[in-house]
């Protein structure tokens, strides 16, 4: 093996202090701006997810943007390495201020514009941009401090990139998403981003710069952390004004819990709406349509055992309960936030009947799936009032897998009924969870019934201000035979819907049947977000 020294450029800096305190310190620098960078990334894929919808694309443009942005970013840097520590200093800054003001930028564009894909990909950019001009300025940086061969300084720069990557990933979830909240969380970040590589340079590095750098640092950062602690004491005010933009000025409640944001709006002699993560769950204009459309078919029979998956409102156990022989309701809802408020809001209370209170019902608190697979209880009925199967996070729950486990659940003649989004304005979505249905081994009976024809609300999970649909899609399933569409005679009266709506709408619900579609299931899922 031959030893071969490595010509290095430039001179020596010269520092005030020993040089591996220098090299420490610099990879110190390495370590929390790779900790930051990382933070950034995740803020937009957590907010575009929540404002968008389907985590998976979002992460995919993210990560992929933000990676062809670092090689870009790289290239740009070499015009710098004369000046690495100058440069470096502003691009810190650079970098502080646009990711810190990510989170807030993109939902305010949400907020009063609708629109934020745009912004998501251009953010995304400029920091993958900044993110990449870093290593070969610190790769300068660290060989003007200490010198050593190429190898030894990259394995040091990725060493410390990589654990404060880590760091920041960890810091996240769990410390700067709960304790902080997404847009202070991104506005702390950069401060301490700034904090970081303006002590390295303005340090470490004073000597290197001349007096009006020395100045052009001072000035820049001190203002980039001006403007971030100015907004992080302004952000209150900001969310509230944006809340309103979004969802009107009769917000009610809204709180972020650790599965999902919470917004009640609407008073108890108005229209009443419940939105999780920005979706319209629950409106008292069309909640007592949507919900009998639900419930009352699959009571239709034994129906003394009732599972509802989901339907933590209490607006599906308020039709269950409406039936005096039903003995027992088990509510599976996975954020016992909503539960809590629906059992406390007076309005809330009074639109599902007070429903959690009833001493027949049991709420518990845990991931539908998990807890199907789980349980060794039967129910006579099944009722699966979920999010919408678009939600990346939901697309297990209308699995064919999830199914497989529903039909286990089920007592001999027993029925499932789903909620499976607008047959007329998301047929690939609603036929998509019919064939899944029938993949779980059930034998299914689709049916739609019309909502308002003006002024109809959203839908329950419809986006804020989404596309209106005009009806609701449903599928009623058997384990045995393929259940009967309608109500039993002594059944409680419906408020909302016809007599002959229900047999109607499962005969135009055959009608448009959708053949030769494939079933979503856990390794192949196949809904999508729509528009």
């Amino acid at each position: 093996m031959i030893d071969q020294q490595i010509p290095l450029r430039g001179s020596a800096a010269r520092l005030p202090v020993r040089p591996r305190t220098g090299r420490f310190l610099v990879l110190a620098a390495v370590f929390v701006c790779a900790a930051c960078g990382l933070v950034y990334e995740l803020e937009l894929v957590a907010l575009a997810s929540y404002l968008i919808g389907d985590s998976v694309t979002q992460a995919s443009v993210v990560l992929s943007v933000m990676v062809f942005a670092m090689g870009v970013g790289s290239l740009l840097a070499k015009r710098l390495r004369d000046r690495p520590a100058v440069g470096f200093g502003l691009i810190e800054a650079a970098l502080a201020l646009i990711g810190g003001t990510s989170a807030i930028v993109l939902y305010a564009c949400f907020a009063w514009f609708g629109e934020s894909r745009h912004v998501l990909v251009g953010f995304s950019l400029a920091i993958g941009i900044l993110i990449g001009a870093e290593i070969p300025l610190l790769m300068t940086l660290i060989q003007r401090v200490d010198r050593q061969d190429a190898g030894g300084a990259v394995a040091d720069l990725f060493a410390a990139d990589y654990v404060g990557a880590l760091v920041g990933g960890l810091a996240f979830p769990f410390l700067l998403l709960p304790m902080m909240g997404q847009l202070t969380g991104a506005l702390f970040t950069g401060t301490v981003n700034a904090a970081a590589g303006g002590a390295l340079v303005l340090w470490v590095f004073r000597r290197d710069l001349t007096s009006r750098s020395r100045w052009l640092l001072i000035v820049v950062n001190g203002a980039v952390i001006a403007v971030l602690a100015t907004a992080s004491v302004l952000v209150d005010d900001f969310e509230r004004a944006a809340r309103r933009a979004v969802y009107g000025e009769d917000v009610r409640v809204a709180l972020r819990t650790e599965v999902q944001e919470v917004v009640l709006t609407g008073s108890r002699h108005g229209s009443l709406d419940l939105y999780l993560d920005g979706r319209l769950r629950v409106s008292s204009r069309d909640g007592h349509r949507y919900h009998e459309a639900l419930v009352h078919p699959a009571m239709k029979g034994a129906h003394r055992r009732v599972l509802i998956l989901g339907g933590g409102d209490g607006l599906a156990a308020r039709e269950v309960l409406r039936y005096p022989d039903v003995e027992s309701v088990v509510v599976v809802e996975l954020d016992p936030a909503v539960t809590r408020l629906a059992r406390t809001d007076p309005a809330l209370a009074e639109l599902n009947a007070h429903a959690l209170g009833d001493p027949r019902l049991t709420s518990v608190t845990a991931d539908v799936f998990n807890w199907l697979r789980d349980t060794q209880d039967r129910f006579d009925v099944v009722v699966a009032d979920l999010p919408d199967p678009g939600i990346t996070s939901s697309t297990k729950l209308y699995a064919a897998e999830f199914y497989g486990l529903v039909a286990r659940t089920l007592e001999p003649g027993g029925r499932l009924v789903v909620h499976a989004g607008s047959p007329s304005s998301r047929p690939a979505t609603f036929w998509t969870v019919e064939a899944s249905v029938r993949a779980g081994g059930l034998r299914t009976l689709p049916y739609r019934v019309e909502g308002r024809p003006a002024g109809f609300a959203a839908g329950p999970d419809r986006p804020a201000g989404g596309a209106e649909a005009h009806d609701w899609g449903y599928v009623l399933a058997g384990g045995q035979t393929v259940p009967g569409l309608g109500t039993d005679p002594g059944a409680p009266a419906l408020r909302t819907l016809g007599v002959r709506q229900l047999p109607e709408g499962g005969g135009a619900g055959e009608r448009a049947r959708h053949h030769a579609v494939l079933p979503s299931t856990l390794v192949h899922p196949r809904y999508q977000e729509e528009p």
